[in-house]
């Protein structure tokens, strides 16, 4: 999650260190820049969380790739190769992770894990009341401007800097548009004439669905060149759309994901991907597509798995084991 290296897997658990130090250490492991380092330092909660949001968020980005030539293939020569280039998979990793970290971190706050937040502090939401009564907001204002600060811009004039902090700022806009308002009601034999609300970020699978489709609809951009000093200047926004202000804008105005390159077609073996040889297929539905017309092999295999279960008083579930026979399709290389 370093601007330059998002989703790097990393191991889920901490060794076990002497408390003082612990966060230090752990911070120490998780290669930061200076600055990230630093405020990784100043709450022992962010290590744990900056963890748990790269699982989190390298899950969901190869849940929702799992049916495409592309599956989120994070092994370290692909992605750093796949990081080197503009491509709109690149763009939806640098989202996913802040996303992930933006979500993860709100909730770190509300479940109490982080020593410099609590619940959320909205203002127009009674909170203390609705801590009182069971609920406890999750702290999107905190969380984003952590996250915004983390992941902070590097250079104004480097192209590449700006379309990935443009798409970092993506992914905290989706989890921010996914904020939805819970209320318990507290009233006289459970009426509500009395109720307290809270805020509640949307599940992350809802997050992944939502960039996976900006993904889909990921914009082109290019850069102006001053033809005075023959630098790159702002990004141009795409065919049909106007310019802004002195012919171009910073970063288009949108909510959408940005790219640069033209993607690769992830069909053969490269420096981006393993290819799509020996993937598994649904027939009728994907084949065609991810074996990229090189067609597909069928295997028929037997299978045994629990069916028909039935819960038990008490407290346990029986099944009877059922043998069938089914076709598994994999590309051709």
């Amino acid at each position: 999650l370093t601007g330059s290296e998002p989703l790097t897997i990393l191991p889920m658990t901490l060794e076990p260190e002497a408390a003082a130090q612990a966060h230090y250490k752990a911070c120490d492991r998780l290669k930061l820049e200076r600055k990230q380092r630093r405020m990784c330092r100043r709450d022992p909660g962010v290590a744990e969380t900056l963890v748990e949001a790269v699982s989190m968020s390298a899950l969901e980005c190869q849940y929702q790739f799992r049916f495409e030539r592309w599956n989120c293939t994070l092994e370290g020569r692909y992605r750093a190769s796949l990081l080197k280039r503009g491509f709109k998979e690149t763009a939806f990793l640098y989202a996913i992770s802040s996303a992930g970290l933006t979500h993860a971190l709100a909730k770190a706050c509300s479940a109490g894990r982080m020593e410099r937040c609590t619940c959320d502090e909205a203002p127009d939401l009674e909170n203390r009341e609705a801590w009182q009564w069971g609920g406890c907001g999750d702290n999107l204002k905190y969380s984003s401007k952590f996250v915004k600060e983390f992941l902070g811009r590097r250079s104004s004039k480097d192209l590449r800097a700006r379309v990935d902090f443009h798409n970092n700022l993506v992914g905290v806009k989706v989890i921010k548009a996914g904020v939805e308002t819970t209320c318990k009601c507290h009233g006289v034999s459970g009426s509500c004439t009395v109720r307290t609300c809270w805020r509640q970020l949307a599940p992350f699978h809802e997050v992944g669905k939502r960039l996976k489709h900006k993904y889909e609809t990921a914009l082109k951009v290019g850069s102006t060149t001053n033809e005075a000093t023959g630098e790159a200047g702002a990004i141009s926004p795409p065919r049909g759309r106007a310019a802004g202000p002195g012919g171009s804008e910073p970063l288009p105005r949108t909510p959408e994901l940005v790219h640069l390159d033209d993607s690769p077609s992830f069909c053969s073996a490269s420096r981006f991907s393993p290819g799509t040889a020996g993937r598994r297929c649904h027939r009728g539905k994907n084949c065609e597509s991810i074996c990229c017309g090189r067609g597909h092999n069928t295997q028929s295999r037997v299978v045994t798995r629990p069916c028909q279960c039935q819960v038990r008083w008490c407290c346990y579930v029986e099944c009877r084991q059922c043998t069938q026979r089914e076709e598994v399709y994999t590309c051709k290389g």
